[in-house]
């Protein structure tokens, strides 16, 4: 178990380490900076900007230098916005994602286990279908097309929610619901298909021939074994909600990351852009790894495959 879960984190931080050198050299492969884009600077302003930044230097040296810094916690300081670092920028802007994230995780996860369950308890039957067609509309519909929608009827036709902001539990209603309709209709259908896999299974009906209660039968047996594959899902999805949310961000006018991220591809700000996708990756990242630590804790089979390892 504790090999596995070792394994799991020396991957993470190759995984880390390739993306900070991708996401390097990428931004050195665009053309030009973002100090040429600006008109009328002279050029001795311009060489300071160059040796205050490092582009003066090779960029092999730039790389190094910059992994040094990223050791250090020190994600460099924006080329556009004056005397302001990139780690201060992602704390000052990275709360409101947060919260509308965490919110978009619980309510996605509850909604969608509850709504597979129901339709797998009734199989073949009215929630069943409605469900499924719920959840096909949930994953075939894109979460902007979601959001405009929601925006155009509950907030500006109907008047029952605000249109933008993000002020108070209100405002949290729409971008929530437009954020987890994907991921509520993915863990409903895993939910479903897992749940009458275990309905179905031995054990279930060895369980019944001994007398136990359908609510013992269902919570300790059915229930946790049937949101089995949910918890392969939840990482994935919590980064993505949580990385997700540019494109929600701006319809409904969040002052999160995303705008902010947004911001910095429109003025080429290299530190910023490189900041926050290191940033977004470490989520994505720490979230699959906290996964596979969840699954080790409640699937037995890893466990003793760790065990044997060991």
């Amino acid at each position: 178990m504790v090999r596995y879960i070792l394994n799991r984190f020396v991957h993470m931080i190759v995984s880390l380490f390739v993306l900070i050198s991708a996401t390097f050299f990428l931004m050195k492969a665009i053309p030009g900076d973002p100090f040429t884009s600006e008109k009328k600077i002279p050029e001795q302003i311009l060489q300071r900007l160059y040796a205050q930044y490092n582009l003066d230097k090779p960029v092999f040296e730039q790389y190094v230098l910059y992994l040094k810094n990223i050791v250090k916690g020190d994600l460099g300081i924006s080329m556009k916005m004056l005397n302001q670092e990139v780690t201060d920028i992602i704390s000052q802007t990275f709360s409101s994602s947060l919260k509308l994230g965490v919110v978009a995780i619980i309510v996605a996860i509850i909604i969608g286990i509850v709504l597979g369950m129901l339709a797998a308890l009734y199989h073949r039957r009215l929630i069943d279908n409605v469900a499924m067609v719920l959840a096909v509309l949930g994953i075939a519909v894109p979460s902007f097309v979601v959001a405009s929608l929601l925006q155009y009827l509950l907030a500006y036709h109907w008047k029952i929610f605000p249109v933008m902001g993000f002020k108070g539990p209100m405002n949290y209603f729409l971008p929530v619901m437009a954020l987890t309709a994907s991921p509520i209709a993915v863990i409903a259908r895993l939910t479903r298909s897992s749940m009458l896999e275990v309905l179905h299974a031995d054990y279930i009906k060895t369980a019944k021939a001994k007398g136990l209660g359908w609510f013992s039968i269902l919570s300790r047996h059915v229930l946790r074994n049937g949101v089995m594959p949910v918890i392969t899902y939840v990482g994935p999805m919590t980064a993505n909600i949580i990385t997700g949310s540019v494109v929600i961000e701006q319809i409904f006018g969040i002052g999160g990351i995303g705008k902010q991220f947004v911001q910095a591809i429109n003025t080429r700000d290299y530190p910023i852009i490189m900041g926050i996708t290191i940033f977004y990756g470490v989520i994505l990242m720490v979230a699959r790894f906290l996964t596979d630590v969840a699954y080790v804790a409640v699937d037995p089979r890893i466990k003793l495959a760790g065990r044997k390892e060991g």
